[in-house]
């Protein structure tokens, strides 16, 4: 019985199912992708390399016990040289495995079920501005037995009443929302942004589209050695001064961040231009301006010291 398999899910931890994933997918988007699969009761199974995967990679992939192929789609993943989702999809589907995409941070609520996809999962906190919440879409009998889950592993991770009720009222704020408009807001905050950095010495900064396709940019900006930051040092500074000011920069050891304009407030885009101009303009730098990027655990194992 389904109810018996929810009971039993872990019992042993066999994993005997398995889920199929291109390894240019298999990602650590605050912790490891493969060890969220294990937790939901299978084994992780890569297809392909970390540039390139072929459709015979995921076809040799799938074996009788497979559950499931994941297909993730995030900024985190390699770009290039990994199957699209429709052709992740059909090799799948001719298998008799369904497709689960990994959706967490994406703009659009309908495209990937459109694509072929059997069950969608977003994160509700994030375009949405929801409480933090999750929203699983897609097939029925699919949604059904990751609500089962509830009288299983998921127990310990239920939400409350409150997050579901957040998380409807953004659903419906989101289908009421002026996307037109937000989209010319954030645009004038990254010409604001552009502005407020022109002519800073080893400074460059350009727009650059959503490498997943989102409709929205973001501003990339180039430290160079003249201008006596390093690309993570500049990123600290921002971050320690009043107010804070946190960029995306998880590329920063290749010598650039970026600067987000999604759901600011107003008058903020203001305050982050003034920042960025105080801090490359003062005459002093942080002792830590040229830091390297190097990235460990120190301020996670020294929590809550």
């Amino acid at each position: 019985a389904v109810i018996d398999d929810v009971a039993e899910l872990d019992d042993d931890l066999g994993l005997e199912a398995l889920g199929v994933v291109q390894l240019g997918h298999i990602v650590n988007y605050g912790a490891p992708i493969d060890q969220s699969i294990r937790l939901a009761g299978a084994r992780t199974v890569p297809a392909g390399t970390v540039s390139v995967t072929q459709d015979y990679h995921v076809r040799e992939a799938i074996r009788d016990r497979t559950a499931a192929g994941l297909y993730v789609v995030a900024h985190h993943t390699v770009q290039y040289g990994m199957l699209s989702l429709e052709e992740f999809c059909e090799i799948c589907h001719a298998k008799g495995v369904p497709v689960i995409v990994d959706a967490a941070s994406e703009y659009d609520l309908r495209g990937f079920l459109a694509r072929g996809a059997d069950i969608v999962v977003y994160s509700g906190h994030k375009f949405l501005s929801g409480p933090t919440s999750g929203i699983v879409t897609g097939r029925k009998d699919l949604v059904r037995a990751a609500y089962l889950q509830s009288r299983g592993v998921a127990r310990a991770m239920k939400v409350g009443k409150e997050s579901i009720a957040g998380t409807m009222a953004a659903l419906e704020a989101w289908e009421r929302r002026d996307h037109a408009g937000i989209r010319k807001r954030e645009e004038a905050a990254l010409d604001l942004w552009k502005d407020a950095l022109q002519g800073l010495t080893g400074i460059a900064a350009h727009v650059i589209p959503d490498p997943t396709g989102n409709p929205l940019d973001r501003l990339q900006v180039f430290v160079a050695p003249e201008s006596r930051f390093t690309a993570a040092g500049l990123a600290s500074a921002l971050a320690a001064g009043s107010p804070p000011i946190i960029v995306r920069n998880h590329e920063v050891e290749r010598g650039h961040f970026f600067l987000d304009p999604c759901n600011l407030h107003p008058g903020e885009a203001e305050i982050v231009a003034e920042r960025l101009r105080a801090v490359l303009s003062a005459a002093e730098r942080p002792a830590d301006a040229m830091k390297s990027a190097r990235k460990d655990s120190a301020g996670a194992l020294r929590w809550p010291d």
